[in-house]
């Protein structure tokens, strides 16, 4: 069942590369443009649809989990590969794409809060007052 969640993980990251090529072209650059950024998005997407619908067993959750933390190293030794500076100089493309990610990683952030469920317990009362109780 972990080889399910690789297989999501595949699709989605199939996918990113496609839409960041999409989108590298309709911008005017011959390069993918956050591909992997935009499959780290497909996947956490695909797993909040999926886990309440009952569609992630946790075995497959293990492998999405596994691969979701294993994408940080990954997009950091992809970005130690870009020249930033020849981006820099070549246009102003480098950073309107970045302020573009940053603005949309906010928002889905922003999202991402908003969907997850309320709690009643203060996670940082019990570092204030040791002695603290739960509301519930």
């Amino acid at each position: 069942m972990i080889i399910y969640g690789t297989a999501l993980l595949a699709v989605c990251h199939l996918l990113g590369i496609f839409l960041g090529d999409l989108l590298g072209s309709l911008i005017g650059v011959k390069t993918n443009v956050g591909g992997v950024g935009i499959a780290m998005m497909l996947l956490i997407f695909a797993r909040m649809y999926m886990e309440p619908r009952g569609y992630l067993p946790k075995p497959t959750e293990a492998g999405v989990s596994f691969w979701a933390a294993m994408y940080i190293p990954v997009v950091v030794a992809m970005a130690a590969q870009q020249n930033v500076v020849a981006a820099l100089r070549g246009g102003h493309v480098a950073i309107l794409a970045a302020l573009g990610a940053v603005l949309v990683c906010a928002c889905i952030i922003a999202l991402i809060n908003r969907m997850e469920p309320k709690s009643d317990v203060d996670p940082f009362a019990a570092l204030a007052d040791p002695d603290h109780k739960p509301l519930a």
